[in-house]
């Protein structure tokens, strides 16, 4: 039930707090009188929170620490957009203060695709990879490459890293040529799709990175993780439900731009 996060060299693991956390108290005036539930942290100190209402209805808060590299206004800017073509959180309202940023959405029906009910068995696990994959595919196909603002080429994910003080090898400068230009999600792990019970993609979440790139730089992280979230043998299952006969070069060069950006 975790995703890998990376940073500095370091793999960390984000996944539901192991303790609950202290809620900050920009984060507290949002839910006014609903259930706050600390529900994911990432590995850079990233917070996403769960309001449940007295009716049931759902929001989540994602609060952002000062100094901690993320962009929730950047963020909310690419929701915004992908929402005239695919099923994202509706941004209710945003903000900061001197302790960091946040940012309100509605709920989507569905479940994350590492919740409890996909993890019960190998079956409900296929199943939930089957869902991601087709997931993907539907969104690469569905929001306009010529109307996207926004990039995550390499050029651009290799400057943006070296800015921040990272050293990426010097063999990633050459990537493999693009095979089909799409409006990537930006962060495709398992966690970031959602699941009606049968499987079915209800919508998409953790849009901050998503921008134009070669449809490989998406595929190839959210397939390996699976095996992160899942367990090893999935791969292939994955790659047969998005419909595309494996790569490997390209899933070798994304894995490791992953890793050093």
């Amino acid at each position: 039930m975790t995703s890998h996060a990376w940073q500095t060299g370091r793999v960390e693991i984000a996944g539901p707090p192991m303790v609950p956390p202290p809620v900050p108290s920009a984060v507290k005036a949002l839910a006014s009188d609903d259930r706050i539930r600390a529900v994911w942290l990432n590995g850079l100190g990233g917070l996403t929170f769960e309001f449940t209402a007295p009716d049931a209805t759902r929001r989540f808060a994602k609060w952002a620490p000062a100094g901690s590299g993320l962009d929730l206004d950047a963020e909310r800017v690419r929701i915004e957009w992908a929402a005239s073509f695919t099923a994202v959180p509706r941004v209710l309202a945003a903000g900061s203060d001197a302790d960091g940023q946040w940012m309100l959405t509605a709920g989507l029906p569905g479940d994350t695709a590492v919740g409890a009910s996909f993890q019960a068995s190998p079956e409900r696990r296929l199943l939930a990879v089957r869902g991601i994959a087709r997931g993907l595919r539907m969104l690469h196909d569905t929001l306009p490459v010529d109307a996207c603002p926004f990039s995550w080429s390499v050029t651009h994910r290799l400057a943006e890293a070296r800015a921040r003080g990272l050293t990426p090898p010097t063999t990633l400068d050459t990537p493999p040529a693009v095979d089909r230009l799409v409006v990537c999600h930006g962060d495709a792990c398992a966690p970031n799709t959602l699941l009606a019970a049968d499987g079915t993609v209800t919508g998409h979440v953790d849009l901050g990175s998503l921008g134009l790139a070669d449809r490989w730089a998406d595929i190839a992280v959210s397939a390996w993780s699976t095996e992160w979230n899942y367990g090893p043998g999935y791969e292939s299952a994955f790659l047969e439900a998005y419909g595309i006969a494996p790569d490997t070069e390209r899933l070798a060069y994304y894995r490791a731009l992953w890793d050093a950006t």
